[in-house]
């Protein structure tokens, strides 16, 4: 054997890494169309309902994938940092009697200075997850082994109380603490 000959998997392991920059590098160019790219998932899902009412089965699958879109959902409308659990953690410091550095944080947020709102999950990895699990459902809904045997009038009614309770939960959340997830107002300043 030659010394200069490469290992048995080195051919399929530069394949896997040159596949990988190919896919992450058209992956790069669909990030500034949104639209698009959220067109395209809307169009997936509407395939993936299409094929569960069109052989009435695959509840279960549709209402995992259902669970996983609402945490993800949930997800990109919560602050990455958590004013409640800020405000817990300052309350215990001062119940503790830790000595705590003076900050103006406080009066920042009194004085309605302008902080910008930070997702716990960008849009981009949103509709990247989201995508993927659509087209994992969409996969799933034509292997019979997940075609579990399910009263699906049962999965709608408890989807819809989680939703409804989850979402009324993070309502109050955003009131309270006085955020908004979405800008649909924002102008683009950006070139001028």
């Amino acid at each position: 054997m030659d010394s200069t000959e490469p290992p048995a998997g080195a051919n399929a392991v530069e394949a896997v890494k040159q596949y990988n920059r190919i896919f992450q590098s058209q992956l790069d160019r669909t990030t500034p169309f949104p639209l698009y790219r959220w067109g395209s998932s809307v169009a997936l899902f509407l395939l993936f309902t299409l094929r569960i009412f069109w052989v009435q089965a695959y509840y279960i699958v549709a209402y995992a994938l259902g669970i996983y879109l609402l945490n993800l959902f949930l997800a990109f409308i919560t602050p990455k940092f958590d004013p409640a659990l800020e405000a817990d953690l300052a309350e215990t410091d001062a119940e503790e009697g830790a000595p705590t550095l003076p900050t103006s944080k406080g009066d920042v947020q009194e004085d309605g200075e302008f902080r910008p709102f930070i997702r716990r999950l960008p849009e981009f990895k949103f509709w990247y997850s989201a995508t993927k699990a659509i087209t994992l459902a969409f996969f799933a809904a034509f292997i019979p082994v997940f075609d579990v045997p399910v009263f699906w009038p049962i999965l709608v009614m408890y989807f819809c109380i989680l939703t409804f309770i989850t979402l009324r939960r993070q309502v109050a959340h955003m009131r309270k603490y006085k955020y908004l997830p979405f800008d649909m107002g924002r102008k683009s300043t950006y070139g001028h």
